[in-house]
């Protein structure tokens, strides 16, 4: 099969392009590298069977030849890049994933959308399910992530119901792994980062939030099993294990085997307090779950940013 995918230097677009080629697929990745990295494909640039097109999808991109899947992941999806560039950050969820539907509608491929947990909200419902409607504030700083991502499934089913595209969602929930960009934000990056440079790690509140962490590569095989079934509908992608943000950063000092300190700031607005998913449906319609441990998935993970910060320092 030939896959198209936005995003594809990005973090998981980029192990997801690694999957396919692996898999004897072949792979256009577009990407305008606004938060991806050209050194997330540089490994790839050489395969035969791999495409690389710089593009912006909100603007459209043309893909010559056969397309049998596109998979949409273009997005800035840390909290430091969608509340720095909040317009682009809508613009890719709504118009960006236009464009790349209106692509697969014109290959006649299938239709694979990243959607996120941030559709829940700060959720009233634990752990969350597919059918949770979600508690999301439409108007505060993080509504343009994730109203971004509301619309794109509502269009995405728009074009499953009027234009007969065979598409698929999938809500990831918290994914960690190499590739990660340094600086993004996020709570793994951030601890590695702070951890590995002899800085306190940072945590916001009391540390009681819980998250729960999927490596990418149990993520990738995820997203590749349901952009080959019938299911039209979300479905969550994650790790069910949950541990507080504060469990997390003294596995982080454990793993490290320094003595990081652990310094507590205000709690950002709207923050989920809990985040967990159900991954019942997955289980039983894909045969989907996580495999990789955190401590397994930590270390890779530690030797990844261990020669980041060491450039950087």
């Amino acid at each position: 099969m030939r896959y198209v995918i936005s995003g594809a230097a990005g973090f998981i677009g980029s192990h997801l392009c690694e999957y396919l080629l692996n898999d004897g697929h072949a792979v256009a990745g577009i990407d305008n590298l606004i938060t991806g990295s050209r050194e997330n494909i540089r490994h790839l640039t050489a395969h035969r069977d791999f495409e690389f097109i710089e593009a912006d999808v909100t603007r459209g991109c043309d893909v010559a030849g056969t397309v049998d899947c596109v998979m949409h992941l273009a997005s800035l999806a840390s909290p430091k890049d969608y509340l720095d560039n909040p317009i682009e950050t809508l613009e890719s969820g709504s118009t960006g994933t236009q464009k790349m539907l209106e692509l697969a509608r014109a290959h006649e491929a299938t239709f694979l959308l990243t959607s996120t947990s941030e559709c829940y909200g700060d959720p009233l419902e634990h752990p969350q399910r597919e059918t949770y409607w979600g508690n999301v504030n439409p108007v505060g700083p993080r509504s343009c992530y994730d109203e971004s991502k509301r619309y794109a499934e509502a269009i995405t089913m728009a074009y499953n119901r009027v234009h007969g595209v065979r598409t698929n969602i999938a809500r990831i929930f918290n994914t960690y792994g190499p590739r990660m960009q340094l600086k993004d934000g996020r709570v793994v990056p951030a601890f590695l980062d702070q951890a590995l440079s002899g800085e306190p790690m940072t945590i916001f509140g009391d540390g009681s939030q819980t998250r729960s962490f999927c490596y990418v590569s149990d993520l990738v095989r995820g997203l590749v099993l349901l952009s080959r079934s019938d299911e039209r509908y979300p479905v969550n992608l994650g790790n069910p294990r949950e541990m507080t943000i504060l469990e997390f950063a003294k596995a982080i000092q454990r793993l490290i085997g320094a003595d990081a300190r652990i310094e507590f700031k205000p709690l950002p607005e709207d923050d989920p307090k809990r985040r967990r998913p159900d991954i019942s449906k997955a289980q039983r319609i894909l045969g989907w779950e996580p495999v990789v441990s955190l401590d397994e998935g930590i270390r890779e993970t530690i030797e990844y940013f261990r020669v980041k910060v060491a450039a950087a320092l």
